[in-house]
This record gives structure tokens, sequence and C-alpha cells, in this order.
């Protein structure tokens, strides 16, 4: 049976003479399962027309792991959405280093896979890359639905996460590691970190590999992102200590800015939050 892009609906159909050009893909939204999308309602800024076209309009960063690309998602000839598209690399590139310590407490149900992925094969590699995508994609559902700031999750392709792009024009929002700070800014971007922190917490989850570098700011709000390794406080043996090294790691950051930043404190706090 052949893939019908259209959907056959009344507003795709007066897009059927189009066709997607160099550097252009149908949009992978008609393919994706309801699980592989993101929690309703969607945002009325993203495309979901099955007509609509994906643009790649560059690369936004590259990673040892992953880069993340950006791509348009537009009907033909119309004005649409900017989405970043996180794409984990492969069996020849990926070094997910420590994940075995990430993923103590959520075990793949596919034992061939688990080997495959502790046996460090090509086959494994590839597997890995897909369980990490789909495991940042279900910590954004997550996050999200808690209320914490993260880039809205659009879907799931395989290894391929897209989601909101952060950002003015096609110009990513600075890594907050970049951004030089006014001490009241500083400190007010301290208490919303705390903030986020204290939602980490009361979901039952910490960030896992928290610092200045994947944190973003973009227009006076922090926004979290690289959330593959989320880390169950429950279920993970080693879950306080994630907790605890994301607080020393933003902690010592912001004091070292002048903020008003102590490390017990915050984690005294936030530990009450659990129980």
């Amino acid at each position: 049976m052949s893939y019908d892009p259209f959907g056959g609906s009344a507003e795709s159909l007066q897009f059927l003479d189009a066709e997607p050009g160099p550097g252009q893909r149908w949009s992978t939204w008609p393919s994706s399962s309801p699980t592989e999308r993101g929690p309703l309602p969607h945002p009325t800024w993203l495309e979901t027309s099955a007509a609509a076209f994906d643009t790649e309009l560059g690369i936004v960063k590259t990673g040892k792991e992953a880069d993340v690309f950006l791509l348009e998602r537009a009907l033909p000839g119309q004005d649409g959405c900017l989405i970043a598209a996180k794409r984990y690399h492969g069996s020849d590139h990926s070094d997910f280093e420590r994940s075995h310590r990430y993923e103590e407490g959520r075990r793949m149900r596919n034992t061939r896979d688990a080997r495959a992925v502790a046996g460090r094969s090509s086959y494994g590699r590839t597997v890995a890359a897909a369980h990490w995508a789909s495991s940042e994609f279900a910590a954004l559902r997550t996050a999200w639905s808690a209320g914490i700031p993260v880039p809205y999750p659009v879907q799931l392709s395989g290894t391929e996460l897209l989601m909101e792009f952060i950002g003015h024009g096609r110009t990513a929002a600075p890594r907050l590691a970049q951004v030089r700070l006014t001490q009241r800014e500083c400190d007010d971007a301290f208490a919303q970190v705390a903030a986020i922190l204290a939602s980490f917490a009361r979901s039952g989850h910490a960030h896992g590999d928290l610092s200045a570098y994947n944190l973003l700011l973009h227009e006076g709000r922090v926004v979290v992102i690289d959330l593959p390794q989320l880390v169950d406080l429950a279920a993970n043996p080693g879950g306080l200590d994630f907790l605890y090294r994301d607080v020393v790691n933003v902690c010592t950051w912001f004091r070292r800015r002048g903020a008003d930043a102590d490390s017990e404190t915050l984690f005294a706090n936030l530990v009450a939050q659990l129980w």
C-alpha cells in the first residue's frame, strides 16, 4: 500500500500537486502514533497538517551523542513553525558513557536488545541511540506535564526527537553559561533554577546532569534541555546522589557569580519535599 501524505482531507487536497524540494521531506507527523506525539492539547503554534513539508534550515549544535538541527514545518507557500530536531547518532558515533548508572531502575524489556547494548556491538549502539531518544522524549513529556519549563516535545521518530525550538527567529537561545548577567538577573535566574529543581523533586525525579550548559535563557525565562538521563529518585539506588550533584553543580556556578546559593540548604529543602 502506498503512503498517502495528504490523508484525504479537504484542506490537504489543495496541495495535491506539491512535492518536496531539495532539503525537504513530507511532515513526519502523520506517521507518528499518539504515544509518539506530545501531550494534549497540542500547542496552537504547531503545524499538524499532513500536507506540510519539513525543511532543513541548518545545524544548531553538534554533540558526541546527538546533533540538533533546525526544521521549518509548513504548508507549501505558507509560514510554519520552527522545530528543533535532535538526532541521536547511530552505531559508528555514539558513546553513551556512564549510561548504566542512569539506567538503574529502568531496564529494557527486550532482553536481546539489552544484551546488545551491554556488549556495545554495532547493533547495540543503534538500539542505544533509539533508546535514549525515546527516554528523552518520555522525560520531556513528564516534565512538560509537571509544568517544568522544557521545550514542548513534538514527536518521536526512531532516533529523531522533534521538539519546540527555543530562540529568536532562527537563532537559538543562549545557554546560561554563555550569558553575562547583572546581579539582579543572576539572582532571578537562580530562583528559577531552584524552582525547577523543586518541581523535578516533587515529580519524583532529578535531571541527573544539570548545569549552566543545559539551561537556556530565553527572554528572562530559564528553560531546561538535555533530559535523556532523567533519574527516577525512587527506582534508582543512586537517585539522591544525582540530585545532590545537580544541586552542587548549579549552586557552585551561581555562587561564583555572587548569588546566595547554598547547596546544602537547597538540597535539604528538596529532600524534604520527597516525603
